[in-house]
């Protein structure tokens, strides 16, 4: 062998070591993106977007259709003038409606599947206590006009920016 020629072992890695310094190297690039938070409060040092908007609450309220009772499915325009009489009012700035497709476990355990609706409100953290008490009473009162269980309510914050 010359000087400059060196042992073939001592070029190898076991396959384990290489694929655990990949792993690492990874890890080490992509972590301050996999930490990234909207949080307002987030810790000094982390990566935080972009703050757009203003702080929000955006509501999503489940509506089924068919009714414990038997009787007729919920309409589309029924819904939706239970919409703009109940919903619009306490909501003139804006909401979405979508339709869709649900299933849900009902008080006697059948799981009843049924055309549903979506009701999307956004409105600002500001004026969340009254917000949420128009809310409670749009649950209530689409519950006991329709015949319903129950009408499922989602809330997340969000930033919002028209």
């Amino acid at each position: 062998m010359s000087a400059h020629a060196t042992s073939p072992r001592t070029h190898r890695f076991p396959r384990a070591r290489v694929a655990l310094a990949a792993t690492a190297c990874l890890l080490a690039v992509g972590a301050p993106t996999a930490y990234a938070t909207l949080a307002e409060d987030a810790p000094a040092g982390s990566v935080v977007a972009p703050a757009r908007g203003t702080p929000y609450i955006e509501t999503r309220l489940l509506f089924g259709t068919e009714r414990p009772d038997g009787g007729p499915a919920v309409t589309d325009d029924q819904f939706m003038t239970f919409v703009d009489r109940e919903v619009t009012p306490g909501f003139p700035d804006g909401l979405t409606v979508q339709e869709g497709r649900g299933q849900w476990r009902d008080a006697n355990g059948t799981i009843e599947k049924e055309r549903s609706y979506e009701l999307v409100l956004l409105y600002p953290v500001s004026s969340a206590p009254v917000s949420d008490r128009r809310i409670e009473e749009i649950r209530g009162d689409y519950r006991e006009e329709f015949a319903q269980e129950a009408v499922a309510r989602v809330d997340d914050r969000k930033r919002v920016d028209f």
